[in-house]
């Protein structure tokens, strides 16, 4: 697990009699680690060249999202061609970075119906438009926030500002991607489907992300369900803690006059609705860009590696929109019982590990000296939601959580000499 700051990126090295297997899972990086070196993302490409002696077997990339991507640049410090010089067998994407499925964006929201109801392709065409929509919004969002233009507190103008860069396009790191794919063998993955060639021995199950039309029974899932979060607050609760943070305006962020002197000037009855007006329109800016942030993580690959006797899951930022499909499944869900190694989904968020998929754990606890449940958050605090809200990433409550019952491993733990990466050693046992 290497230390990228508020990001992921993961090496797994399957050891043989014979030979090593490398698969890397995500690697990007929105905030670098405390105290990093200038150049901690080169050196992060370096270690995956050096461990991976030349030669990487897989390439997951779980969504686009740039805290999971940004690496595989090659534009800047061009870390993105020393990934590229390690010539990946096979690539594994989300089935909704297939650009056989790309619409045109421009025509894709005009959807005809039959029998009354949008068919599976058309439904398909409007979400990949919606997609990329989000990047020309996460575009508007990053500009109008370095602009300083937006009357808004600092925590607010800092969320929009990390949230907007989150959600670019990311253009280098996805065409880079696509190059990857085409000299090797690129799997497009949805829910059910398996990778077990891929690997001498392991079997790989992916979870997730389900089809729109295998979403078909849960799209009123709610998602913000306080039954399976890691929160104590209501969402209504939450939302006006959320908006409470706009009040005070943002000490580098110029204050606007809200009213003109002289003959022009509002009256002042209406120079209160005129400021509240401002601050609404930020904090219901904050919280479209984050519903779009989570549309785009529940893209995210979930994959469930079974080695030998041992059990390894891999969600990316799935959150629960994306999980619950997996989690109504009865044959899956006895597969993640005995689960050994679980990364943390979403950096620790509050509704990425969904408390259905936690109680289903059987090795988490006190009692499991050997196969106790192993658990690895990449994460750093004070970028993501807020503790006011109870939104904060990673949340504080299921920390608590992970900590007392199971063997939890976090990036913000690291420190020199081990500050770039540490690693888990699983044993098989065939």
């Amino acid at each position: 697990m290497y230390n990228v700051g508020f990001g992921d990126c993961f090496l797994l090295t399957f050891t043989y009699a014979k030979q090593e297997r490398h698969v890397l899972i995500d690697y990007g990086s929105t905030a670098a680690p405390k105290n990093a070196h200038a150049k901690y993302m080169v050196e992060v490409a370096q270690d995956v060249k050096e461990k991976c002696k030349g030669q990487l077997d897989i390439l997951v990339e779980t969504h686009r999202h740039r805290d999971h991507i940004s690496g595989f640049t090659t534009e800047g410090e061009a870390t993105g061609k020393i990934i590229a010089s390690l010539k990946p067998h096979h690539m594994v994407q989300p089935w909704t970075e297939d650009p056989r499925a790309k619409p045109n964006s421009m025509t894709a929201t005009t959807l005809t119906q039959k029998h009354g109801k949008p068919s599976e392709k058309e439904l398909t065409s409007h979400f990949l438009g919606s997609l990329e929509d989000m990047h020309r919004v996460a575009d508007h969002v990053e500009k109008i926030t370095r602009s300083k233009t937006m009357y808004a507190g600092a925590q607010t103008l800092n969320q929009l500002a990390f949230l907007g860069q989150n959600n670019l396009k990311n253009l280098s790191a996805v065409k880079n991607l696509i190059n990857m794919g085409k000299k090797g063998q690129t799997h497009y993955v949805n829910a059910g489907m398996t990778l077990n060639a891929l690997l001498p021995g392991v079997k790989i199950t992916v979870l997730g992300p389900p089809t729109l039309k295998q979403t078909e029974t849960i799209r009123t899932q709610r998602s913000k369900d306080p039954g399976e979060f890691w929160q104590f607050r209501s969402f209504w609760a939450s939302q006006r803690l959320t908006a409470s943070a706009t009040a005070s305006p943002s000490k580098t962020s110029p204050r606007r006059r809200v009213f003109r002197r002289g003959s022009g000037a509002h009256p002042p009855n209406m120079r209160w609705f005129i400021e509240q007006s401002r601050k609404a329109y930020a904090d219901q800016t904050l919280e479209i860009v984050r519903d779009l942030d989570s549309v785009m993580n529940n893209t995210s690959v979930i994959l469930l590696l079974e080695v030998g006797n041992r059990k390894l899951l891999f969600p990316g930022d799935a959150q629960i929109e994306n999980w619950a499909y997996a989690l109504k499944n009865k044959k899956w869900c006895d597969l993640l019982k005995d689960v050994n190694l679980y990364k943390v989904g979403h950096h620790g968020s509050l509704n990425a590990t969904p408390k259905s998929l936690w109680k289903l754990f059987r090795n988490k606890g006190g009692d499991h000296t050997h196969d106790r449940l192993e658990t690895l958050c990449s994460t750093k605090s004070g970028k993501h939601g807020s503790s006011k809200s109870g939104t904060e990433v990673p949340r504080a409550v299921l920390v608590r959580e992970l900590k007392k019952n199971s063997d939890f491993r976090s990036t913000e733990e690291y420190e020199a000499p081990d500050r770039l990466s540490r690693s888990v050693t699983i044993n098989v046992a065939r």
